[in-house]
């Protein structure tokens, strides 16, 4: 459990959010990061939704039926999460 989960708990948005930090400057499907996360589908997709609507997550159509999603390195929140995310990791070493 690293420091984040300690003070936030463990939560299927942290989850997904920190998959997708760690895959900053890369697009994925939702089905990737179910599968990278242990977590189902539909739980992603509930979870990503709120990321999505604040901007930190950019989500991007595929088609009808097919997104992709990423960090959105272009918004200022985004930023404030990972300054915090990353000052917080400090305290785990």
């Amino acid at each position: 459990m690293d420091v984040l989960e300690k003070i936030f708990g463990k939560t299927a948005q942290m989850t997904v959010l920190k998959n997708l930090i760690s895959h900053k400057g890369e697009s994925t499907y939702l089905s990737g990061i179910a599968e990278e996360t242990g977590l189902s589908h539909s739980s992603v997709a509930r979870v990503i939704a709120p990321l999505v609507e604040t901007g930190i997550v950019k989500e991007k159509p595929l088609g009808k039926q097919i997104r992709t999603f990423s960090i959105n390195m272009d918004s200022e929140l985004t930023q404030l999460v990972l300054e915090f995310y990353e000052r917080i990791q400090e305290f785990a070493d």
